[in-house]
């Protein structure tokens, strides 16, 4: 191949290496996009026209009036307003009390509250940073091992990022064309197996080396002299009105995935106000962190549109499409392609957000991923892929050096928690999402049943 054949890929690697030297994320999207645009307009082998960027402007308000991206604001509220509900300090209480006398009892509440929240929130970081502060130091005074607490907080955590409502789910719905009522159904096995992974592995390490999480002999304190099941049960009601509220009018087909972001979203408030925390500060710092959060996707958004219309225009699609049309009648290679692109979003993980691996790998990936002969229907095929690719997408969360739950965790970690307790910690964990993806792998009704069920 020529200069002018390899040039989109030369592109992608510039933006690869300008991302990992710390490059904010859009402007290097776009500001690598236009150089190469440039030398691809004075190259006359490759004959790509700047009036190719006449389309950014349609591209853009494509974007903003997308029904289905409204969502991501929506659900980032209700995330951002249910951590100011303390919603996550009653629930680790109550299951904290649950778990009494269990061996690693406590660490098994913090699995069960981050996959509670999960379904509640879905966002990541507010998840990880409220468990942080209230879980980690009554962990460490208890004496369970530094590495089991912190690697327990930082996976629960980010469990949000495949139990539904997740943002991941709604961008990938919006990227490859797959119905985000579809993914959020899909997700729920695949998700309630990796807390059921979590768990099994924390009850196996702590039965063979106890030392590591010890059994709890002190009483948590029940306020207001209720029961424990009346404590408990209290604390279970909201976010479980919350699941109902938003799980449940999608999987009922009561309402589209944004309708039922927006009930969740209002569903956050009434919350917030009767536990007497809603605020007229609170209220607008909710709104301002909503904002900012949601300008960075969006602004993410337009630099990957940038990106991909400058990539088409050097004819990068047309060599991902000719490459996958080799295997369409060989579907003996399929599986193999399919892991080899999983294998790269697992080690780009190690490096990129998973916002970023979206928005640059994914369009990419995608026309080549649905191109192979997987032996099931295309829709099928479309809803178990992308569960496959969320699950992978998670561990960009964890993974060290740049995994941005250890780094959120880092930040309000007691004094003598080091980085490296984080990052061993961790390990295991990552071990089990790759364990859960190949039983995802191979058992694809883990993804498909629910949504069988439900939707025909």
């Amino acid at each position: 191949m020529d200069l002018a054949t390899w040039l989109p890929f030369i592109m992608f690697g510039a933006l690869l290496i300008m991302l990992m030297m710390g490059f904010p994320v859009a402007y290097t999207l776009g500001g690598t996009a236009i150089a190469f645009a440039l030398i691809g307009h004075f190259m006359p082998s490759v004959n790509f026209h700047l009036n190719d960027f006449g389309f950014v402007p349609s591209r853009i308000f494509g974007i903003v009036q997308n029904f289905t991206l409204i969502a991501v604001p929506l659900f980032i509220f209700m995330g951002m307003m249910l951590e100011k509900s303390d919603l996550a300090r009653e629930l680790l209480e109550s299951m904290e009390f649950a778990f009494q006398g269990v061996k690693g009892g406590l660490a098994i509440s913090v699995v069960v509250v981050g996959a509670l929240l999960a379904a509640s929130t879905g966002i990541v970081g507010a998840t990880v940073v409220t468990m942080g502060v209230l879980s980690l130091p009554t962990m460490l005074s208890r004496g369970y091992d530094k590495g089991l607490a912190t690697g327990t907080i930082a996976a629960s955590g980010t469990l949000g990022q495949i139990i539904p409502p997740s943002i991941v789910l709604v961008l990938l719905g919006d990227i490859m064309n797959i119905d985000v009522g579809d993914l959020f159904t899909g997700a729920i096995l695949p998700g309630l197996l990796l807390v059921a992974l979590y768990i099994g592995y924390l009850a196996v390490r702590v039965a063979t080396k106890p030392s590591l999480g010890p059994t709890s002999t002190s009483r948590p304190q029940i306020p207001g002299g209720q029961t424990a099941l009346v404590y408990i049960c209290k604390s279970m009601f909201p976010p479980g009105i919350l699941i109902v509220l938003v799980l449940g009018s999608i999987l009922g087909g009561a309402a589209s995935p944004t309708e039922a972001a927006a009930c969740g979203a209002l569903g956050a408030i009434l919350l917030t106000a009767i536990k007497r925390r809603l605020t007229l500060p609170v209220l607008q710092k909710v709104m301002q962190e909503t904002a900012m959060t949601t300008a960075m996707v969006f602004t993410i958004f337009i630099g990957a549109q940038v990106f991909g219309i400058v990539f088409r225009g050097l004819h990068g699609d047309a060599i991902i499409e000719e490459f996958a049309l080799r295997f369409q009648g060989m579907p003996e290679y399929a599986p193999y392609i399919l892991l080899g692109i999983m294998a790269v979003m697992f080690v780009l993980g190690f490096f990129l957000d998973f916002i970023e691996i979206c928005f640059i790998v994914i369009p990419l990936v995608t026309p080549l991923l649905y191109g192979l002969d997987l032996g099931m229907e295309a829709g099928d095929k479309a809803l178990w892929i992308g569960i496959m690719i969320a699950v992978n997408l998670q561990t960009s969360f964890l993974t060290p050096p740049f995994g941005f739950a250890l780094f959120y965790l880092k930040g309000v970690a007691p004094q003598g928690v080091t980085t490296a307790d984080i990052y061993r910690g961790i390990v295991p964990f990552v071990v089990i999402q790759l364990v859960a993806l190949a039983i995802i792998y191979h058992v694809p009704q883990i993804v498909l049943w629910l949504p069988g069920v439900v939707f025909d």
